[in-house]
């Protein structure tokens, strides 16, 4: 089978010869042999790992992404953020661990920015009042 596991800036891996893959999406981890039907599915944050044509196995941690397999032989992953490595534990504390908190991180910041925006709206929505309650100045 052919592999690419691509990011908006750079082909991370584009293997061919792999000889078996493993992923996990919401449901769980699954496989993905020569063969295998056409597939689509979402990744969680994990990580990638498969064996390559010399008996290696690789591993790479992706951050969400989109798996797809195409006529039985290639298997392409589309991710935001992946980093590829050889020791699957540094991937799997050091890595994995950086991508659940740079989640963490922007859920709070999307949180912050639409607390700002309601605050905005409460203020424009407190000067246009009809009944004079608005601020000094405020049309009527």
């Amino acid at each position: 089978m052919r592999l690419r596991i691509v990011t908006p800036l750079s082909v991370v891996v584009d293997e061919e010869g792999v000889l078996a893959l493993c992923a996990e999406d919401a449901s769980g981890s699954f496989g993905i042999l020569p063969g295998h039907a056409d597939f689509l599915t979402s990744l969680a944050i994990s990580v990638v790992n498969w064996k390559s044509g010399d008996g290696r196995r690789r591993f790479c941690a992706v951050r969400h992404g989109v798996l797809s397999v195409a006529a039985g032989r290639d298997v392409a992953i589309a991710t935001r953020e992946a980093v590829v490595g050889d020791d699957l534990a540094t991937l799997d504390q050091v890595v994995l661990g950086r991508f659940h908190a740079d989640i963490e991180t922007e859920r709070a910041e999307r949180v912050e920015s639409a607390r700002l925006q309601l605050n905005a709206i409460r203020q424009i929505m407190r000067h246009l009042r009809p009944d004079g309650r608005g601020a000094p100045g405020a049309f009527a």
